[in-house]
C-alpha cells in the first residue's frame, strides 16, 4: 500500500508543473541524487544513497530574499549494521537472538515525502545560496535495533548553492538528516546522517 502511495506522490509531483505555469519563473521542477553516511559513533553503521523528484514553488520574492515551498518524493536505499551488540540490553525479550539478528548487515528501503520551506539569497545574476528545512512522512521496510518497521519521519536541514545556466539550475546541497518515528512505535533511537545532494532544476515559463 505504501508503495502505491509513494507512486501517487510522484505522479502528482510530475503533473503539477503542467498546470501551474500561470506565472513566470514561479515553478521549478527537477531531480536530485544524494549519498551519505552516519556521524561517527561506536554503535552502528548507516550508509545511504537516494533519488528525489523536486518541485519548487516560489511563494514570495523580495529585493533581498526569495521564499519557496518544496515538495520532494524520495526513494532512499541504505545499508545498516549494529556494531555494539550491547546496545540490545538483556531485559529485552530474546535479546541473544536479537543481537545475532541485528548485527548482520541489512539493506533498507525508505519511501519519503519531504515537505519543506526554502529561504534563498541571490548572490549574482546566475548564482544563489539558500537554507532549506523539511519534514516528511516516511515508510521503512525493515526493522532494526534503532527503528521499528513502518511509519517514521525524515527531518532535513540543508545549506545549498545554485548556479543557473540558461533555464537550468545546477544544485549542490550539503545536509544533515534525522530519522525517527516521534515515539509512535516501540523502537525509536533513529539515525543521524551527513549527506550531500547533486541536482538540477528546470524553470517553467508561462504559456504564451
Amino acid at each position: 500500500m505504501y508503495k502505491k502511495a509513494f507512486l501517487i506522490a510522484i505522479v502528482i509531483c510530475c503533473t503539477i508543473p503542467f498546470y501551474a505555469q500561470d506565472d513566470d519563473n514561479r515553478v521549478e521542477f527537477g531531480f536530485a541524487y544524494g549519498l551519505g553516511n552516519e556521524f561517527k559513533n561506536r554503535n552502528y553503521t548507516y550508509t545511504n544513497q537516494y533519488f528525489k523528484l523536486q518541485l519548487y514553488y516560489k511563494i514570495n520574492d523580495t529585493k533581498s530574499f526569495k521564499y519557496e515551498f518544496v515538495l520532494q518524493p524520495e526513494l532512499n536505499l541504505a545499508t545498516h549494521q549494529l556494531l555494539n551488540l550491547y546496545f540490545v540490553k538483556p531485559d529485552e525479550t530474546d535479546y541473544i537472538a536479537k543481537r545475532e539478528q541485528y548485527t548482520k548487515l541489512k539493506n533498507l528501503k525508505e519511501y519519503v515525502l519531504n515537505i519543506g520551506f526554502l529561504l534563498r539569497k541571490p548572490m549574482f545574476k546566475s548564482a544563489s545560496i539558500y537554507v532549506l528545512g523539511s519534514v516528511g512522512p516516511m515508510i521503512t521496510d525493515t526493522e532494526t535495533e534503532r527503528l521499528s518497521k513502518g511509519f517514521a519521519f525524515a527531518d532535513v536541514l540543508a545549506i545549498g548553492f545554485t548556479f543557473k545556466v540558461n533555464r537550468v539550475k545546477l544544485d549542490l546541497r550539503p545536509n544533515i538528516r534525522h530519522i525517527s518515528n516521534a515515539g509512535l512505535q516501540k523502537t525509536n533511537s533513529g539515525y543521524n546522517t551527513k549527506n550531500i545532494d547533486f541536482g538540477f532544476l528546470f524553470t517553467l515559463q508561462k504559456k504564451r
